[in-house]
């Protein structure tokens, strides 16, 4: 019997984990933290969190549900990729399983960075497994999974590919198709369509841009907007910000790039910014570090703005804050507590959206007022999503054939719309397509 148990994420964004039970063995996929009240925790006592403190504010997948019966039959533990909201409840998860945590290079390496970050000792073993490339999981009988090379908006994105008796299980969260990456291979389409001709027993998805009826752009409209309003925009008297996700190791590649050719000296200013180019470092994915200087702690960032304030001409600094958090460094440049003053001879530049949770809405709009009242030039939006739109999952249906589809990585006002997609393409809502929420259980044959 093949059963499917959704945790987290499917009532909210982020918060994902799901369990697949194959008979007598069972696999997690996933291990997210929820991020919007993380950030409200952060405005009210600071950064210190504890498994029992984000439990309290229901940051964790809540796994107290799963049954003993159920705990004991897990084999393995898969992430498929390095973004918080998949990766960053393993640390305060991952002792209540006897399991190996497995995932590709750089999604590792960002693991084993925030574990020694927050002090944590991982209880479990750590796998590697290369994009494109396969794994065998032990239990009582042994699973075959694979990990699909994808693009997202960070590096070694991967479908994982799980192989049961009844066809294959395909965990597609997060994902877009770009045949034009800045660092990386193109998708792996050509093992798609096998996986379509050999048997998809059920797809899981991303759905959280499932209701916009567009492709998903490729990382080259991103570099070429940047592009744009570096190059075109009267720059050369201006102090030059840059923010974007530290985790988008292709953007931050895009705005190295542009940077010399704009003849600046280059600073990466902010913790998490040090973290994930380090751990691109680590696994030789970061072509740009000769480049530029990295720096994170507060006296280091201290001398690099003073160097930057001295002649903001010569300097692009590239930071934390894009969405306004507390304690980033745009926020702390806003509030007066580092050593430059943003004036109306700064450009500020947000190579991002903002994420549609309150927070983030309210603390971008707290940071722009800010830089406005200061003169301040702002430049938002010189973005595009890493996440699949609806014609994506068109394609991606179309290329697997899957007999059961579930839509994943949203509450239900997303996954509702993957749910009409799907109904277009001919399943049925509650025999062929599920809409599921946290908690729920789904037998699979």
């Amino acid at each position: 019997m093949i059963k499917f148990h959704t945790v987290g994420g499917y009532s909210e964004v982020g918060k994902n984990m799901s369990i697949l039970e194959i008979d007598d063995d069972a696999i997690i996929l996933d291990m997210g933290l929820f991020l919007p009240p993380i950030v409200e925790l952060e405005n009210k006592k600071g950064e210190v969190y504890t498994e029992r403190s984000l439990r309290t504010i229901e940051a964790l997948p809540d796994d107290k549900k799963i049954s003993k019966d159920l705990r004991k039959k897990i084999r393995a533990i898969l992430i498929g990729h390095a973004h918080l909201d998949h990766v960053g409840a393993v640390p305060y998860m991952e002792y209540n399983y006897k399991a190996p945590i497995v995932g590709t290079p750089f999604t590792m390496e960002f693991l084993k960075a925030i574990a020694e970050d927050g002090n944590f000792v991982l209880k479990n073993q750590t796998r590697t497994v290369h994009p494109n490339s396969s794994i065998t999981i032990k239990g009582k009988k042994d699973i075959k999974v694979e990990f699909i090379n994808m693009t997202h908006s960070t590096l070694q994105t991967a479908m994982v590919v799980i192989h049961t008796p009844k066809g294959a299980i395909v965990y597609a969260n997060d994902f877009k198709f770009d045949n034009y990456p800045i660092i990386g291979k193109k998708p792996n389409y050509q093992r798609l369509k096998e996986l379509g001709k050999q048997g998809v027993l059920a797809l899981i998805v991303d759905s959280i841009y499932a209701n916009v009826e567009k492709k998903t752009p490729s990382e080259k409209i991103a570099r070429g907007l940047l592009e744009d309003v570096l190059f075109t925009t009267d720059n050369q008297k201006s102090g030059l910000f840059v923010t974007t996700f530290s985790s988008h190791i292709a953007r931050l590649k895009s705005i190295v790039d542009c940077g010399v050719k704009l003849n600046r000296k280059i600073v990466f200013v902010g913790r998490s910014l040090h973290r994930y180019v380090s751990v691109a470092s680590k696994v030789n994915l970061a072509p740009f570090t000769n480049k530029i200087k990295l720096v994170r702690y507060r006296n280091q960032v201290e001398r690099a703005l003073k160097k930057v304030s001295r002649d903001p001409t010569e300097w692009m600094v590239v930071c934390t804050g894009h969405q306004g958090e507390p304690g980033s460094i745009l926020d702390r440049l806003t509030r007066g507590v580092l050593p430059y003053k943003f004036s109306s001879k700064d450009h500020v530049v947000f190579s991002s959206a903002v994420i549609p949770s309150v927070w983030s809405i309210a603390n971008r709009q707290k940071l722009e007022k800010k830089m406005k009242a200061a003169g301040t030039r702002i430049f938002t939006d010189v973005h595009v999503s890493g996440h699949c739109m609806r014609e994506d999952l068109r394609d991606l249906v179309g290329m697997l054939q899957p007999q059961h589809i579930i839509p994943a990585h949203a509450g239900i006002d997303k996954t509702t719309a993957m749910a009409e997609l799907a109904s277009e393409l001919g399943y049925k809502l509650g025999k062929t397509v599920h809409l599921m929420q946290n908690g729920n259980k789904l037998s699979l044959g």
